[in-house]
């Protein structure tokens, strides 16, 4: 008979990084027949333990049919990797992992029992650890969706990502903070808004995304400019020198239950209205915000397509960051066109650069967006009065003051440096005569994307021309730029494919 003790010494196997990119779910890959397997009983989805004599992660587990694993071998997934912090060859164990009990709270849900803020936090806990598989998160997510949650719901869910993970203290009465609920290629308001708000003596910490289904999020375009992936130390060294920063932040844990969420929210194409508001307030909160101005477009290819869902979503984020501590104030903004020039990382570095440094070329609507975000906020920090707020944004843009804190911030972080150039370009042109009428955001997104943004910095594409505009034939439309030729013509085949993403009316005599 085999003791315990002799089942844990062959209840192991080496483990073999495969380089599988599996997101942020952390897969293993298990032979089929080898003696763990066998000995566990585990089957393909299987949740188990790995454990090795420093780390413990719970995985989903894949079966291996062929001989790409040798019988003492476990294959881990790029996220299972790093999360293990694992080395080749390195040994584990394995066990099933526990049964997630807060999922009997998540069928409630489904069956109409709503959550409390212990069952909330159950389950936010168990999504945090790790505990959830995709399949219990798309049903979580699932139960959440449209308008499911009510305001007591979407506290106690708000709290609950709040406290899973760490909260950030800069040491100050008032940290300002913005966000933008998106949708909108280009919008890149947060760098020139910083610098504005950060020169005119208020502290602003940005935490910033990185794209997950856009061409660009902050924290990539700012990466085309300088470092953004900052340890909280250095973090604290630049806001206490130049009072802002922009930096990525998942360099650092806030909200995690929220990150692992959004990956499912977007696989689904789900959109929550409690989710949303609870993962925006929940990460002001970890930021240590105490003050944050909420941007939100309205426009039907928009992520907000009408006024009426807009007013909504605005007093649910008001109530729910008020009952956490946090001033809220929000603001409606046209939704219906990309915003600047340029959509993809660096191209949209590039217009941040000319706003802050009043370039003749530079993009009036992201300047104008820009100080009227900052504008409020000015406004909320007492350092403009009541309706002036704007006024000083702009004074501080034309005086050079906005550029030279933009330039010390970025110094702080590590260097100020050059958008990188796409090599390869095609430019689009209009087919007859008209006025521009329509611009569909989405498509012009993927087409971005398509493109290689963000991955490739320098891709996107570069907008000539605006709603109302008169086009000629042959006027440019905008320019696709890539680093690759065959990217390239992936978005000139999508565009051949999707030829309303501008639609061009003749003008009426």
């Amino acid at each position: 008979m085999t003791n315990h003790k002799d089942q844990q010494n062959i209840n192991f196997l080496h483990l073999h990084r495969m380089g599988i990119d599996t997101h942020q779910e952390p897969i293993i890959y298990m032979r089929q027949d080898c003696y763990v397997c066998r000995a566990e009983g585990f089957d393909a989805q299987s949740r188990i333990n790995v454990s090795t004599d420093t780390n413990s992660i719970i995985a989903t587990v894949n079966m291996v049919t062929t001989d790409i694993l040798s019988h003492q071998e476990v294959g881990l997934s790029e996220s299972a990797w790093r999360l293990l912090n694992a080395k080749e060859g390195e040994k584990a164990r394995f066990s099933h992992a526990k049964p997630a009990d807060s999922m009997s709270n998540v069928r409630g849900k489904i069956y109409g029992t709503p959550f409390t803020h212990r069952t909330a936090s159950d389950i936010v806990n168990d999504i945090a650890h790790g505990a959830y598989s995709d399949i219990q998160l798309a049903s979580f997510v699932t139960s959440c969706a449209g308008s499911r949650l009510t305001t007591p719901e979407i506290i106690a869910l708000t709290e609950a990502m709040v406290a899973c993970g760490s909260k950030l203290d800069w040491g100050s009465q008032q940290v300002m903070d913005k966000h933008c609920v998106g949708g909108l290629p280009g919008n890149r308001t947060t760098p020139i808004v910083v610098a504005i708000v950060a020169a005119s003596g208020l502290v602003m910490p940005k935490t910033s995304s990185r794209a997950i289904t856009s061409p660009a999020g902050t924290a990539d375009t700012m990466e085309t400019l300088t470092p953004v992936n900052l340890s909280l130390e250095t973090m604290r060294s630049v806001v206490e020198k130049e009072g802002g920063c922009i930096a990525w932040g998942g360099s650092v844990s806030l909200s995690p239950a929220d990150d692992i969420l959004i990956r499912v929210e977007k696989a689904l194409d789900l959109d929550s209205e409690g989710q949303l508001v609870a993962s925006v307030i929940s990460k002001k909160i970890a930021a240590g915000s105490t003050d944050v101005l909420i941007d939100i477009p309205i426009g039907v290819t928009a992520k907000v397509r009408s006024m009426n869902y807009g007013r909504k979503l605005s007093k649910q984020l008001v109530k729910t960051g008020d009952a956490l501590g946090i001033r809220v104030k929000t603001m409606f903004s046209d939704g219906q066109q990309p915003v600047g020039h340029g959509v993809g990382p660096s191209l949209e570095a590039r217009d941040i650069l000319q706003v802050l440094n009043n370039h003749h070329h530079g993009p009036q609507d992201l300047r104008d967006r820009a100080t009227t975000i900052a504008g409020e906020i000015l406004e909320m920090g007492k350092v403009a009065p009541a309706g002036e707020g704007k006024r000083l944004a702009e004074h501080k843009i034309k005086t050079g003051e906005a550029w030279r804190k933009f330039q010390a911030i970025c110094e702080a972080q590590g260097g100020l440096k050059e958008p990188p150039k796409a090599e390869h370009q095609h430019s689009v042109t209009a087919s007859k005569a008209g006025i521009v009428s329509y611009i569909n955001n989405r498509v012009i997104a993927k087409l971005a994307k398509l493109a290689g943004a963000p991955a490739a910095p320098a891709a996107g594409l570069d907008f000539h021309i605006k709603l109302g505009d008169k086009v000629e034939p042959g006027t440019p439309l905008f320019t696709i730029h890539s680093e690759a030729p065959g990217e390239l013509q992936y978005a000139i085949d999508f565009l051949t494919d999707h030829p309303g993403a501008i639609s061009i009316e003749e003008e009426s005599i």
